[in-house]
């Protein structure tokens, strides 16, 4: 948010900027090595509104899905949850839309799979 504050005045549509920065850092994140901490933070509520754990748990519970699936296809199916178009990350990211649809569908595949074999452990 600090990098779109000191671009905006050429940034032209903040919500994909801030969505391909957000790629591009986990990127980097996923390529860097972490190093383990000894004792985790105990966790706040970061939430805005007490009404929004529904919204937050449906994010957490995506999260899971989303760190399994190849890079390309998580990184579209987290555009499209956001609520972009197929057309609109093409443009964004600079690939087709074809491209970008076949991931998807791909993710979706992979993620019926995913929630699939959730069920038949419980």
């Amino acid at each position: 948010m600090v990098d779109a504050y000191r671009n905006w005045t050429g940034i032209t549509h903040p919500k994909a900027w801030v969505h391909k920065a957000a790629s591009r850092t986990l990127v980097r994140k996923i390529a860097s090595v972490e190093e383990p901490v000894e004792e985790v933070p105990e966790p706040t509520s970061l939430l805005a509104r007490p009404d929004a754990i529904a919204e937050w748990e449906t994010r957490h519970d995506v999260l899971p899905l989303l760190r399994s699936l190849p890079p390309r296809q998580s990184q579209v199916l987290a555009w499209t949850l956001a609520g972009f178009t197929p057309t609109d990350i093409a443009d964004h990211l600079g690939l087709t839309a074809e491209n970008v649809r076949a991931n998807l569908m791909k993710a979706r595949r992979a993620a019926a799979a995913h929630l699939n074999a959730g069920e038949e452990e419980q």
